[in-house]
């Protein structure tokens, strides 16, 4: 079992409180994802998982353990870091088997630990090369393998391919999935900034904000039923379109539920982003923020015209004064 329970869970800095009252269950055999804005503590719970930070309070247990004072290389976890930290002067074999040797494993288990790991990974072709060699995705895999050689009970992921372009994102985020597939048995827990990581790969996504948790749920509860201001405008690229009104209440309308040329309602075209099979539109409707509007391939407005505009009532999300969903 490697099921993941966070009671209560405080981490202060001092006088400064960074996490309160974290209270999570994480399912044996689960891909969950940490978001967030910057500075929100996601990382921070996440080394408070791995054991590289201690608890201020709470309780955090690992398979049934309370595991509060023991320390990270006893957790049965494996962590893979933004920066790959792997050893220059080593060969990816070498590097792949060094916790394994440090651990006086036998030979021909090393051997085949490392083998497997490189299958699972595609980095046969590499494993006599050094990290100079290889590409950051490839690095970003070498260090994935380090972890799968040693059996963890939980993975942790902090931030993998912040580092990687566009291209090599897409292609590493692939072999995370794949990986996960392969390793049907393992939790995962995962911090990530990109939403389409968390929208991609997780099962649950859990939504931090100031410390705390605002929302836990699957990428389409998170998306379709927002339960607060804060997730609503945080999950979804674009952001979720957010009116409020006079008496502190929030109407919340996605960019893509919206039509063109058609409704009572109107605004001015203040300009236009063609990006291929989507089109957004931003319109003028007499408010400080502008009307975000996603078309798929359907001709662009001129910049300066006015246009009609409407949507379903039922995809309208509603909150109250306090940033809370209703209904």
């Amino acid at each position: 079992m490697s099921d993941i329970k966070v009671t209560n869970l405080r981490k202060n800095y001092g006088a400064v409180e960074v996490l309160r009252d974290i209270n999570l269950d994480i399912r044996s055999g689960e891909f969950v994802i940490f978001v967030g804005p910057s500075g929100c503590g996601k990382s921070t719970l996440l080394r408070c998982i791995s054991g590289l930070e201690r608890l201020s309070g709470g309780t955090l247990e690992i398979g049934g353990r309370v595991v509060n004072n023991v320390p990270a290389s006893k957790r049965g976890i494996a962590m893979v870091f933004q920066s790959y930290a792997l050893y220059p002067h080593m060969s990816v074999r070498e590097n792949m088997a060094y916790s394994m040797k440090l651990r006086r494993a036998a030979k021909a288990e090393i051997e085949s630990r490392v083998a497997e790991a490189a299958r699972k990974l595609q980095l046969e072709p590499y494993l006599d090369r050094f990290p100079r060699e290889l590409s950051g995705g490839q690095r970003q895999r070498v260090a994935i393998g380090r972890a799968i050689v040693r059996d963890p009970q939980v993975f942790l992921f902090d931030e993998p391919l912040s580092n990687l372009d566009a291209a090599l994102r897409v292609a590493t985020r692939l072999e995370i999935a794949r990986l996960k597939e392969g390793l049907p048995d393992t939790t995962m827990v995962y911090v990530t900034h990109d939403q389409v990581e968390a929208m991609t790969l997780a099962d649950r996504i859990v939504v931090l904000n100031a410390g705390q948790v605002e929302q836990v749920g699957t990428p389409e509860e998170l998306y379709e039923r927002p339960q607060s201001l804060f997730v609503a405008g945080f999950i979804g690229s674009p952001r979720m379109n957010l009116l409020r009104h006079e008496d502190g209440t929030t109407m919340g309308i996605r960019p893509e539920d919206i039509t063109l040329g058609t409704g009572a309602q109107q605004g001015k075209v203040a300009y236009v982003e063609y990006l291929g099979a989507d089109t957004f539109a931003f319109l003028d409707i007499g408010r400080p923020d502008l009307l975000t509007v996603r078309q798929t391939r359907t001709a662009l407005p001129d910049v300066g015209s006015m246009i009609s505009y409407d949507y379903p009532q039922e995809r309208v999300h509603r909150f109250d004064a306090q940033g809370k969903r209703l209904g």
